[in-house]
């Protein structure tokens, strides 16, 4: 373990709680038993915390134990939006002038919310590690202190207090699965779950397309991706700290990565079996368990749903993603004959089947068919991937011709 990383003990996270207990709200575990994830499972609801996420705890314990020069001299972020909104709330509490850089990217209502709590908001062009670097570029010209997301043993301590909740919510836990942007949340609650109980295994998940974490826990090296592409904006990190990722490798036992589309069929799972609304990077715990990327099968099994800021404006297209992926929509393309009764007979076949038609195009100008046909291309809904093929199957046995069947 490295010097800065010998500075985080289980007394400085106890420290945290109780200084952090008229700030935050101890979040709700609830038993998630509608989840179809071969576990046990429990949801710590940070989705649920204060400012919509666990980023409060972090900012707000880092704010509380900076020297009277320090907040003097006022508080610089950056984030793409939930330590934003934690920073802002807790420089606010204490009367502080707050400046947070936000890449121009950052979805308006966490822009918006973040100006709502009274701190500047300063836009960058470009990714988080954009406006990392603008922030930095400021605190050096105003003498700002600066709150850093993640790489920061005060912060890393503050999201640690979200474990000392856990285990002692639920003693039989066995293993908890926590999303990872830059660390700090991972590095905080593994480190306190392995103090408490050296045989719970803690894992980790990122975006499979915002990886860093995983590459550099894998390789044993500090990587960066050139380039973060996912709609999980709160863990879109190019690059994980130092102090965390030394955290991480000590006390985190795997790391896994999901794609959009089992991000997207988390947060609609969510949804309808469990009533929560989760963001992205809130549901990537989730998306691991149910897509079956963790050896936790009939364990008790803690999933962190870090945060619960979604903008509105994605939310019915993540919706409609994660129906897609999960079978609940589905795409058929039908060559018929170009005559009377043809449509009648496939929507009757798929109502038989239990299916609902809720889209109908057609096309008698493809080349691959013959000049008196027509490719009918109709979308349906189902409860999944079993019904999709009973459909297909009732529709081949009558002599339809199934030319295309997509997502």
């Amino acid at each position: 373990m490295t010097v800065e990383t010998k500075k985080l003990t289980l007394e400085k996270v106890e420290h945290a709680a109780k200084s952090l207990k008229d700030v935050v709200r101890k979040t709700d575990l609830i038993d998630a038993h509608k989840l179809d994830c071969h576990a046990r499972v429990y949801l710590k609801t940070e989705n649920l915390q204060n400012t919509g996420s666990f980023k409060l705890r972090g900012a707000a314990y880092k704010i509380s134990q900076l020297s009277e020069d320090e907040k003097e001299a006022g508080i610089i972020a950056c984030s793409a939006g939930n330590h934003a909104q934690g920073v802002a709330l807790a420089a606010a509490n204490a009367g502080l002038k707050c400046t947070i850089c936000m890449p121009d990217g950052a979805p308006i209502s966490k822009i918006e919310a973040t100006k709502a709590l009274g701190a500047e908001v300063v836009l960058v062009r470009g990714t988080y590690d954009d406006a990392y670097s603008h922030a930095k570029m400021l605190q050096e010209k105003y003498h700002a202190t600066f709150v850093h997301p993640f790489d920061d043993i005060e912060v890393i301590a503050g999201q640690g207090t979200i474990a000392l909740e856990i285990m002692a919510q639920l003693e039989t836990v066995e293993a908890i699965v926590v999303p990872i942007g830059g660390g700090g949340l991972i590095a905080g609650v593994a480190y306190v779950a392995k103090q408490i109980n050296p045989k719970i295994k803690v894992y980790g998940v990122q975006a499979e397309k915002a990886s860093s974490m995983f590459d550099s826990f894998l390789s044993g090296k500090h990587e960066m991706t050139e380039t973060v592409e996912t709609f999980a904006d709160g863990i879109a990190v190019k690059t994980p700290g130092v102090q965390t990722l030394a955290l991480v490798r000590e006390y985190v036992d795997e790391i896994v990565t999901v794609t959009e589309d089992e991000i997207a069929t988390a947060i609609l799972t969510l949804m309808e079996k469990q009533k929560l609304i989760a963001e992205g990077a809130g549901a990537t715990a989730v998306a691991a368990l149910l897509f079956n990327k963790l050896p936790v099968a009939d364990k008790h099994v803690v999933a962190v749903v870090s945060g619960g800021n979604i903008d509105v404006n994605i939310l019915s297209r993540v919706i409609t993603r994660g129906l897609i992926t999960s079978g609940r929509q589905h795409t058929l393309e039908i060559a018929l004959e170009d005559k009377p009764g043809q449509l009648v007979g496939v929507s009757s076949i798929i109502q038989e089947c239990g299916a609902n038609v809720i889209r109908v195009d057609y096309t008698d100008s493809d080349p691959n068919t013959s000049v008196t046909s027509c490719v009918l291309k109709i979308g349906i809904e189902t409860r999944g991937f079993d019904q999709i093929e009973v459909v297909e199957t009732a529709l081949k046995a009558v002599g339809f011709n199934i030319v295309s069947s997509t997502r």
